[in-house]
């Protein structure tokens, strides 16, 4: 398996988050969105502006900046 951040992520595109980084600012806000370590996601759309993926069957449009600080395993 081969760790990447999630703005690298292709559309269909599944896996599971293994870390997050960034300041305590940045790990709050993408907890508060459900988005931590052990949650599976899958990526909808990766190409002109934010990333949209799914995660516990709910749609989240993420910047870039925030996709990259988050790293998958796939």
């Amino acid at each position: 398996m081969e760790d990447i951040t999630l703005a690298y992520l292709q559309p269909n595109e599944v896996g599971i988050i293994k870390e997050i980084t960034g300041s305590n600012d940045v790990k709050k806000r993408l907890f508060e969105l459900g988005l931590n370590r052990g949650a599976q996601i899958k990526i909808v759309k990766n190409d002109i502006g934010p990333i949209i993926l799914t995660i516990s069957g709910t749609k989240l449009a993420l910047g870039r900046a925030l996709a990259s600080e988050i790293i998958i395993q796939r």
